[in-house]
């Protein structure tokens, strides 16, 4: 509650002293998670500055933000988050720049909800993991293509190239990663990781998807949830699980322990990139990289 307290009391002070915006200046555009950050790098390129609140392996499910962010937020001229409460803690201050009348744009929430995967899990009761259906990620770059253009409309011919180059792309990644799943057999199609990150990707691929923690990292698994597991593993004969790089690697070793307890041998098939992107310069470091990687590793896991 002090933290709380504290954290608007700050951001009383901002209201008072926020510049005005530059007209001959680059719109400064702040993104939550790894994945909108590199969309918006993506769509607005050269002609935007983009301010990326967490990095590499963070999960937004658990990120807090620090006195530094709200002050980067609260001096955006665009915010962009995910949305669907993937970034669960950070609700309320959403709520508090759009009342300073800051534009504060949830791209998930622009896809039809009728299309989104029901949770119990979270407030809005739909699965926040949509960037794993490459079809649900080319409609998120059209709103936010969208949303660059009505704040800086002088490029939106720029913008509308930047949009069109990345659909091919993503058009191509889809081509590339039904050729590699169309290569593993549909029995060897289960994918167990550390939470229900996957589920838009199993629906998409035919995958039968299973997670140790549920769909918020929030949750913790329990003894039942690993034995209940590991007998799901060795049932199916499951030959590899995975790590998630955004999620402690321990609650995956302790099903594998529980798996070879029961004289059944599985192997961690590697780490995908769930809740956030690889590190920056890398290729895993942006969206169609980070796809490739998890599919290439999970398909070579399984074969």
């Amino acid at each position: 509650m002090r933290t709380s307290l504290l954290f608007f009391g700050l951001l009383l002070i901002l209201v008072g002293c926020k510049p005005s915006v530059d007209k001959n200046s680059k719109p400064n555009v702040v993104a939550t998670t790894t994945m909108v950050s590199d969309l918006a790098r993506q769509i607005g390129k050269d002609s935007i500055d983009v301010q990326g609140l967490m990095g590499s392996g963070v999960d937004p499910h658990l990120y807090k933000a620090s006195e530094g962010d709200v002050s980067k937020l609260f001096n955006a001229d665009l915010i962009v988050y995910n949305g669907l409460h993937l970034e669960g803690k950070m609700g309320e201050i959403f709520e508090k720049m759009r009342s300073q009348n800051i534009k504060t744009v949830a791209l998930a929430e622009t896809l039809d909800p009728l299309a989104l995967m029901e949770s119990e899990y979270f407030a809005s009761n739909y699965d926040p993991h949509v960037w794993f259906n490459i079809t649900f990620w080319k409609r998120m770059a059209g709103a936010l293509k969208d949303e660059l253009i009505a704040l800086d409309p002088e490029s939106a011919t720029y913008y509308t190239a930047n949009y069109e180059a990345y659909i091919e792309d993503l058009n191509n990644l889809e081509t590339i990663v039904e050729q590699i799943i169309g290569s593993l057999p549909e029995e060897k199609r289960y994918l167990v990781t550390a939470h229900d990150a996957f589920n838009y990707f199993g629906r998409a691929y035919g995958f039968e998807v299973v997670g140790l923690q549920g769909l918020s990292t929030a949750t913790e698994a329990g003894v039942q949830d690993v034995q209940r597991l590991a007998d799901f593993i060795i049932e199916k004969k499951i030959k590899a699980i995975f790590v998630e790089s955004s999620v402690p690697k321990r609650t995956i070793e302790a099903l594998q322990a529980a798996v070879r307890a029961k004289d059944f041998e599985v192997s961690i098939g590697g780490t995908l990139y769930s809740d956030a992107l690889g590190s920056a310069g890398t290729d895993e470091g942006e969206y169609i990289g980070m796809f490739l990687a998890n599919v290439n590793t999970i398909v070579n896991a399984l074969k």
